[in-house]
């Protein structure tokens, strides 16, 4: 397994990338200023995309498995690989994210705690409703880390 940083193209991971954030115009805010690494083993199972958000808050704006690859820790170790790469030059490693258990859940089984939500968030900034689990997403949930 091989973690590999993506300096250029990254757009050509827009399968990957639209798995965790299903509006591209969404994924471009963000895409060219982060900081993009995939996890590779026997090919590209998952990928991370971080800002520097200020104040010592490096944030997740997208993370992705491939589907057949889901629940075989691959999100875990790049986490923890973002983790263990920033420690020192960041004090937080925060991610926001949809109100789902599931979601949640991962999360925090990964060492992040809940600190804040932002009401209405999916429903005033993306052009569809989008569903997580059956689920309809409205606020997202923001959960940090300390690196």
């Amino acid at each position: 397994m091989k973690i590999k940083k993506i300096e250029n193209n990254k757009k050509q991971y827009l399968s990957l990338l639209l798995l965790a954030d299903e509006q591209e115009d969404m994924i471009d805010r963000y895409l060219d200023r982060g900081w993009m690494y995939v996890l590779d083993d026997d090919g590209i199972k998952c990928e991370c995309v971080v800002t520097d958000e200020g104040k010592g808050v490096l944030e997740i704006k997208n993370i992705a498995t491939m589907q057949a690859y889901q629940r075989k820790g691959y999100a875990s170790a790049l986490i923890d690989f973002i983790a263990d790469k920033y420690k020192g030059k960041y004090s937080i490693l925060q991610v926001g994210t949809g109100d789902t258990p599931l979601t949640i859940s991962f999360y925090e089984k990964t060492g992040f705690v809940r600190t804040h939500r932002i009401k209405n968030f999916f429903t005033d900034n993306y052009n569809h409703p989008i569903y997580e689990c059956g689920i309809q997403l409205v606020d997202m949930i923001y959960l940090q880390r300390k690196l």
